[in-house]
């Protein structure tokens, strides 16, 4: 079922050009919100407790944009199975890349903070295309072994290297003489038996952040820096970086973890729309035996 799924319909659509998945997307928008309310409880719950502040009519605006996003991402990402080279660098482009060309004349490898905001899969297809240092990013395997492999060519196509979140340690030490550019995703919600829980406040609440940008940083000596990721179009999107730490053991514990919250919160609340609101982000809540940073 899954292959006739990839091959009767995702690879055929992923074929079309974009303006014609668009009005796939518009008609995914009117089933998604409209009939089917689509985690919309779960939406609003999460615009609700971080945005306090808003009105009932602001947080409809806001969760209406989300949906119509949410919809052109996933057309976007069909997108991808098929994208060109050409393609993917005129739809995402870096802003400030000497920042990254400079470390790189340092012999400086990076850990990259990121969130799921706006389309991160659009990003990861230009970042190998782009860089000096050689891309790579975390994942977590799809239980569905086909749709994994399908999943992987895709976002590798084009020389970014994916790594199983449990073998990240070995790829670290297997690549110590390269110069490499690594990925994290660092708002996704952690397993409570994760040892490398950190809490601090993110959106209004106390927040369990994944330590693991941080520690691995701190353990390989990697400079840690943020990806901005702004929409500038529909379809078209621009990366700009911020440098958090370039010598991350000289950091205090915790910094590390707090700055690169702090910036996706600030991402965030410069427009909510963009940020994958149907996750359970909040499902961890903290026990009072857990410090709060």
């Amino acid at each position: 079922m899954t292959r006739i799924l990839y091959y009767l319909i995702i690879k055929p659509l992923s074929l079309l050009p974009l303006q014609i998945l668009y009005l796939i997307s518009d008609l995914l928008y009117f089933v998604s919100y409209y009939l089917l309310s689509y985690r919309k409880s779960i939406v609003l719950g999460n615009l609700n407790t971080s945005f306090p502040e808003k009105n009932k009519a602001e947080i409809k605006q806001i969760t209406k944009r989300f949906y119509h996003f949410f919809c052109d991402f996933i057309v976007e990402s069909i997108k991808c199975f098929s994208i060109s080279k050409e393609q993917a660098l005129e739809r995402c482009k870096i802003k400030n890349p000497e920042i990254l060309d400079e470390l790189y004349k340092k012999n400086k490898s990076i850990v990259m903070a990121s969130g799921h905001y706006n389309n991160w899969e659009m990003a990861a297809a230009c970042l190998n295309l782009s860089l000096k240092h050689q891309a790579a990013a975390l994942f977590k395997p799809l239980s569905n072994t086909f749709f994994d492999r399908k999943f992987r060519e895709s976002r590798s196509q084009f020389g970014i290297d994916l790594i199983p979140k449990n073998e990240a340690k070995d790829y670290f030490k297997n690549n110590a003489d390269k110069n490499l550019l690594i990925g994290f995703g660092s708002d996704q919600c952690p397993k409570k038996s994760n040892n490398n829980l950190f809490w601090t406040r993110f959106l209004n609440q106390d927040t369990a952040i994944m330590f693991g940008t941080e520690k691995y940083a701190v353990e390989f000596d990697y400079a840690v820096i943020f990806m901005n990721l702004t929409r500038t179009k529909r379809g078209y999107y621009e990366i700009e970086f911020d440098i958090i730490e370039e010598n991350p053991r000289s950091a205090q514990y915790g910094d590390i973890s707090k700055k690169h919250t702090q910036l996706l919160e600030k991402q965030i609340k410069r427009d909510p729309a963009y940020w994958l609101w149907t996750h359970k982000r909040w499902k961890l809540k903290r026990e009072p035996n857990e410090i709060l940073h």
